[in-house]
């Protein structure tokens, strides 16, 4: 380092991000970069390669500031932390690097992890994945507004946060991240997910009723996927062919077009209830109802769930619950949730590695468990070395096998019922004077209470 100039310059060879540099590492880093065309031009500025690792340790430390994380990562470098840059530096490196690096590190990294046998990973040879979406809150500035949107009321005022969807493949075994597509509030999902059709070739792909089309069915069974999609009553509702299972060939069709239009799909229909209660109507192109029977595919498709549980370990764990993503415009927003995504895909290396070793089934690795360890490794800078990795290893498997996590899924106690309901207040700009309770009760909006009500 040259006499004069601040200690952070050229620091990159000495960051790591604790145990899950052994699948980000210094070279996977430098390739990325090379690819992206992003090299260290401007003297002085925040290397290239210390930044990748300091967004991700941004997903990482998601309620931590700009300094905080930057204390986490170099904490254990003597001097470092006394000459952390401010906020501002930090923002307009992470501007020169750009959304793309972090994206094609996650694709670098993303990618079924399930070995061959594992429970809820593979039907009849077929791996199993789902595809689903979910929202993330991002700063409510013009910028992200006007590229993401977001809810709005019945007027059309704006009901909340800004909004990014978000559309993964995952794999249901493993809770591993085989693909992702990010886009605005406004966005269809399945469009995003027309995007991915070509990540699942070999795979059998499950889907809720807000995907199934035409235009869906076939990028992903023309990429060499199957489908098994929940569809509502009126998709593909006239029988071509009734089978000797009870289940009925129909033609999906673009809206608009008779049943016998060449521009439609001929799809499987298996229809169902679960304790006396509405019909599901799930399609699939499994069309032999003996080598894929109906009953085998009406129990899978409950492995759609394990979707859900993935985008709970990013958003409510790993993000933190409610949390609102610290981006203020649409290019760090992008850049901000592909980290997320690789840091969630390591994490989920981490617990196969733990199963696999303790022969127990992923699901009872706690998330929150591994979570916790990996931030402690950055902030010791525990695992900077093979050996160091191993120990860290052994101390996560020895906890494991101490207090095994979550045990064997338990059956739902409660109703589903909605937690957080819509707010019941209207819209207000700021400084708008709102109608008193008084007004409103003449006006017979709210009533009151019922005496004795409970």
């Amino acid at each position: 380092m040259m006499p004069g100039m601040h200690p952070w310059i050229g620091l990159s060879d000495d960051v790591r991000l604790g145990v899950l540099t052994e699948w980000v590492t210094a070279e996977l880093v430098d390739e990325v970069l090379a690819e992206c065309g992003k090299r260290d031009m401007k003297p002085g500025a925040l290397p290239a390669r210390f930044m990748v690792y300091y967004v991700l340790a941004l997903a990482l430390f998601q309620q931590d500031s700009y300094d905080d994380v930057a204390e986490n990562l170099v904490g254990a470098l003597e001097g470092m932390d006394e000459a952390i840059p401010n906020k501002s530096s930090f923002t307009r490196a992470r501007q020169r690097l750009g959304a793309g690096v972090l994206e094609a590190v996650f694709r670098r990294l993303a990618g079924p992890v399930a070995p061959a046998g594992l429970d809820g990973a593979f039907w009849r040879g077929m791996r199993v994945a789902a595809v689903d979406g979910f929202v993330l809150d991002v700063p409510d500035t013009p910028a992200n507004r006007a590229a993401f949107g977001g809810p709005v009321d019945a007027k059309g005022q704006p009901a909340g946060f800004p909004q990014a969807r978000v559309v993964t493949l995952t794999e249901t075994g493993t809770h591993s991240s085989i693909d992702a597509r990010v886009g605005g509030f406004r966005g269809g999902e399945p469009e995003l997910a027309i995007a991915m059709a070509g990540r699942a070739a070999g795979m059998l792909v499950i889907m809720d009723r807000a995907f199934p089309g035409v235009a869906l069915w076939k990028a992903y069974t023309q990429a060499g996927a199957h489908l098994l999609v929940r569809a509502r009553s009126s998709v593909a509702r006239r029988p071509v062919q009734v089978l000797d299972d009870g289940t009925y060939l129909a033609r999906m069709n673009l809206a608009g077009q008779k049943g016998a239009h060449p521009g439609g799909v001929l799809v499987r229909v298996i229809e169902y209830r679960v304790d006396g209660g509405e019909v599901v109507r799930l399609l699939t192109d499994l069309l032999d109802p003996v080598a894929f029977p109906a009953g085998e595919l009406a129990a899978l498709y409950h492995q759609r769930w394990e979707s859900e549980s993935s985008f709970r370990q990013v958003k409510t764990f790993q993000r933190g619950p409610q949390e609102i993503l610290r981006s203020a415009g649409p290019e760090l927003v992008r850049q901000e949730i592909r980290a997320h995504l690789a840091v969630h895909h390591c994490l989920t290396r981490i617990i196969m590695r733990l199963a696999a070793r303790e022969r127990i089934d992923p699901d009872r690795i706690s998330f929150v468990k591994v979570l916790k360890h990996v931030r402690r490794s950055v902030i010791r800078q525990s695992a900077q070395t093979s050996v160091q990795i191993k120990q860290l290893m052994a101390t996560m498997a020895a906890k494991v096998r101490r207090k095994p996590g979550n045990g064997v899924r338990r059956l739902r106690e409660a109703g589903r019922c909605l937690k957080r309901p819509a707010s019941k207040y209207s819209f207000r700009q700021a400084g708008q004077v709102r109608e008193s309770t008084v007004h409103l009760l003449d006006r017979g909006v709210i009533t009151p209470p019922i005496e004795g009500a409970v």
